[in-house]
């Protein structure tokens, strides 16, 4: 057998044993991704339904900032949340640096603006359908956002898989603000990226192969929503096919 095919197999193994070393690396990432994104979508949920039905000065401005910060490289997230957190910035009475909570803030921020951005542009179609009969009936800016957040509460749910997805993926970030410390505050990705260095492929690949089984767990979850939106909504036959 050859380097990579064995390397496979001890990949595989290790999965299959519950080596403790990779599946403490596993559930530190699951803990860290859920809390983030659970933070990141409490906050975007209610900003960006704001955002899609207020109207107000300088709100073009501010869109125009939401889809920069789209565009803001990870590890430049990563770094911001450093000074903020470091002994010298801000934030550094926390002493939250290269813990468990910094990668949180790290991944909450960074998720943030597309969990906002992706819930404003959701009640925001949805405005135009529903919006004017609701204004009619005297439906407040804030009453207005809740009715439509609820309306669009199937697309608000793949809004939460796929910032989720973002956050797991995410190894600039994390490593900046964590630090990669062994049995600490180091995470799937962060794992791989040290593990290969080192050559030790086996558990980089064990890890890897995880990451892929939970990204695709997402993408079958976002798929079944979807579905199950259209058939709720009568797009969709119940004996439809996959």
């Amino acid at each position: 057998m050859n380097t990579f095919a064995d390397s496979v197999a001890t990949a595989i193994g290790l999965i299959l044993s519950g080596d403790a070393g990779l599946w403490a690396i596993v559930w530190r990432s699951l803990a860290v991704s859920v809390t983030a994104t659970g933070i990141a979508y409490a906050l975007g949920l209610w900003l960006g339904a704001w955002l899609a039905a207020a109207r107000f000065a300088g709100r073009g401005a501010v869109l125009t900032l939401l889809n920069t910060a789209l565009a803001v490289p990870a590890v430049v997230v990563g770094l911001v949340v450093y000074l903020l957190l470091s002994r010298s910035g801000p934030l550094g009475f926390l002493g939250w640096l290269f813990n468990f909570e910094a990668m949180v803030v790290a991944q909450a921020v960074l998720v943030l603006p597309l969990v906002t951005a992706l819930v404003r542009q959701a009640v925001e179609d949805a405005d135009r359908s529903h919006g004017e009969q609701l204004r009619s009936m005297g439906a407040g800016t804030l009453m207005r956002s809740l009715l439509l957040a609820w309306d669009e509460r199937y697309a608000l749910l793949t809004v939460f898989i796929t910032a989720f997805g973002r956050a797991i993926a995410e190894v600039g970030t994390v490593m900046i603000v964590g630090g990669n410390i062994d049995g600490f505050t180091r995470v799937m990705t962060t794992a791989i990226a040290l593990e290969t260095s080192k050559g030790d492929l086996p558990l980089a690949l064990g890890l890897g192969l995880v990451l892929l089984a939970v990204v695709l767990v997402l993408n079958a979850l976002v798929s079944l929503v979807r579905r199950w939106r259209e058939r709720q909504d009568g797009l969709l036959p119940v004996g439809a096919a996959a």
